[in-house]
């Protein structure tokens, strides 16, 4: 078997998950057409492949060894109405994000979409009642409707497989813009210029685009083109989402005929939320057997216990890049918080991806009755985290951002400065608020400050 493929410490299979609790999971209207709908997913290709999952592992290795950056980003929860232009417009400040990091890092930057499969969503209750009519709670487009009839909200396995063609499609459009030169790196370069040019913010950044500049035009002057360095290294996406759903994650699962292990092929990597990750859950139980990198969210409530049991569950033979874990503390916590949980783990030798979730941490409801979160907080926790790292002497491996490239106002602050009266102008989101384009690459270049004046953040 493969060195990077893990065995089980005890009996596992596909469905061995089906013997523990399963939290978050839809009532279905009817199990048998639920079943049918598992079945028939049985059947269809896998969307990813065991080999670059293999891949993304090895790279996140290089994360959890300080020798590269995570940047996992995209939207909170996917729309089946997404169009190819947001798509694509979702990646490149993605694409743009890597670019300043990479170069303020000095190390490669993984680049993981939360995309092509984030269409399940946990949530608080099971129903919502609006002017006084109780109905179930909208889960995301994998299970039902945003409209509140009984109809919308019902859960609708045939849902199911509508997610998977959604997925196959934005794999197949991801593939052809990282692969046809639209990722090159002189074009991503030049859109952080107009950024720079046209951002309330950019002035601020002019000096870092300049030394950006510069720096291309020493590679393209020593015959290095853009467009080679991106057949290098500007062509790897990897695709992630929460594995919330667990029977459409079970039916897509498959054992990788090379090595022997088994693939959950939805994704290339899948994250435990912060609701199912019990390590005696059904959720951890479904994970610990698949050779994806795995990731775990985890709160302020978490104890150096709970993490350690996960680690001994999910990375049992300590395998570097198999396990992340994505700290969701609070701005005004994770600086208290987090150190002690970073030297329980590093204490017993799992070597983590530590990456920060600065979003979920963060969310109010402003004063429009909007739920928001501000730029300012979010900017707060990562550099809390940062500190977190230094305190404890580890390595702060990358950023995990709900964002769009869609010009939204749903996120306050930012260089454009959006306001609480700007909430309503354009709130789209399905669920959570996320940053928008012009927020996520002004993010980028604060990234890139901390990191330049924090040269022993591990990077």
């Amino acid at each position: 078997m493969d060195s990077t493929d893990i065995t089980p410490s005890a009996a596992w299979s596909t469905t061995s998950w089906r013997g523990h609790v399963a939290h978050q999971q839809p009532a279905w209207p009817d199990a048998a057409a639920h079943q049918a709908v598992v079945d028939r997913l049985a059947t269809m290709p896998p969307l990813v492949f065991a080999g670059e999952a293999r891949e993304l592992t090895d790279q996140l290795a290089a994360v959890a060894r300080g020798e590269a950056f995570l940047l996992q980003a995209g939207d909170c929860a996917e729309s089946f109405e997404t169009s190819a232009d947001s798509i694509r417009d979702r990646l490149r400040v993605i694409l743009q994000m890597a670019v300043v990091l990479t170069y303020y890092t000095g190390v490669p930057v993984v680049k993981v979409g939360r995309i092509a499969g984030q269409f399940a969503k946990p949530r608080s209750s099971d129903t919502e009642t609006v002017d006084g009519v109780e109905l179930p709670s909208f889960r995301g487009h994998i299970i039902n409707d945003t409209a509140f009839t009984h109809g919308d909200r019902l859960p609708d396995p045939e849902r199911l497989i509508t997610a998977y063609n959604r997925a196959a499609s934005t794999l197949n459009l991801l593939r052809a813009f990282t692969k046809g030169g639209f990722a090159s790196l002189s074009s991503v370069h030049q859109w952080n210029r107009e950024f720079v040019a046209d951002s309330p913010a950019g002035r601020r950044y002019e000096t870092m685009a300049d030394e950006i500049d510069r720096a291309v035009q020493f590679m393209e002057a020593c015959g290095i083109s853009g467009e080679t360095l991106a057949e290098l290294r500007q062509v790897d996406f990897y695709t992630s989402h929460e594995a919330l759903l667990l029977g459409y994650e079970e039916a897509l699962t498959r054992q990788d005929s090379l090595t022997g292990g088994w693939y959950d092929c939805s994704a290339h990597m899948l994250w435990i939320g912060e609701r199912t990750r019990q390590p005696d859950g059904a959720h951890v139980e479904f994970l610990r057997g698949v050779n994806n990198p795995i990731g775990c969210k985890v709160g302020p409530t978490a104890t150096a216990e709970e993490l350690l049991a996960l680690c001994e569950a999910l990375d049992p033979e300590r395998t570097p890049g198999r396990l992340t874990f994505v700290t969701r503390m609070g701005a005004n916590k994770v600086v208290d918080l987090l150190p002690p949980l970073l030297s329980a783990v590093s204490d017993a030798g799992h070597q983590l991806v530590w990456a920060c979730d600065p979003m979920h941490g963060n969310t109010f409801t402003a004063d429009d009755g909007h739920k928001t979160r501000h730029f300012d907080d979010v900017l707060a926790e990562v550099s809390g985290f940062f500190a977190a790292h230094r305190f404890a002497g580890t390595n702060p491996g990358g950023v995990h951002l709900e964002l769009t490239g869609d010009d939204v106002t749903e996120c306050l602050g930012g260089g454009a400065e959006v306001l609480t009266e700007d909430l309503a102008s354009r709130y789209e989101t399905m669920c959570d608020p996320r940053l928008n384009g012009t927020q996520s690459v002004d993010l980028a270049f604060r990234l890139a400050e901390l990191l330049r004046d924090s040269p022993s953040s591990g990077t």
